[in-house]
């Protein structure tokens, strides 16, 4: 192959965060195909949709959910690692787009997608109870509201049965402490 070809071949190949989004996207829609009768789109496929609205800039909300240091005080602050006994792993997580993410003692674990700064999170997330390779899409959109932020929060692809458990963990485990926080 001739040196221009390589070049041509270079600028067309795709970047890293776009193999990385192309992959979250084939992922999600697998996750919407059923399993019986031979149908590509699920009917039937759970999701979560929460908002929820923090007296601090956007800036500050986007830190305190990719630094570890931060997030780490919001797990403490949620209580769940002693009821739950979880003891383990670190709170680790990654500032770049492909970077993994450990949470809760090891419990919650994944890679983030996309990461706007101050504007988007967009995370291939699932908790320790799932079948091994089984990833949801958790994504957070952060919105400037006066002098707070709001999060509009999409949570999709995880198993079927999940919906309230996890509705209620968001709340419980990320909002409410995330909201203490950030007081």
């Amino acid at each position: 192959m001739s040196d221009k070809a390589n070049r041509e071949a270079l600028a067309n190949a795709p970047t890293r965060r776009q193999a990385i989004i192309g992959g979250a996207m084939a992922f999600g829609s697998l996750a919407l195909a059923s399993a019986e009768g031979g149908e590509e789109i699920s009917r039937t496929a759970e999701s979560i949709h929460q908002e929820a609205v923090f007296k601090a800039s956007p800036e500050r909300v986007y830190e305190a959910l990719t630094d570890t240091a931060q997030f780490d005080k919001v797990i403490q602050t949620s209580g769940v690692m002693k009821t739950m006994h979880l003891a383990g792993k670190p709170t680790e997580i990654s500032r770049e787009a492909g970077g993994a993410f450990t949470l809760f003692g090891g419990y919650i674990t994944g890679r983030n997608v996309e990461l706007v700064p101050n504007q988007r999170i967009v995370q291939a997330w699932r908790t320790g109870g799932w079948a091994p390779g089984v990833y949801s899409i958790a994504r957070l959109e952060l919105v400037e509201q006066g002098s707070g932020t709001k999060i509009v929060f999409d949570h999709t692809g995880f198993p079927k049965g999940e919906a309230e458990t996890l509705a209620s963990g968001w709340k419980a485990h990320y909002w409410e402490p995330l909201d203490k926080v950030l007081s």
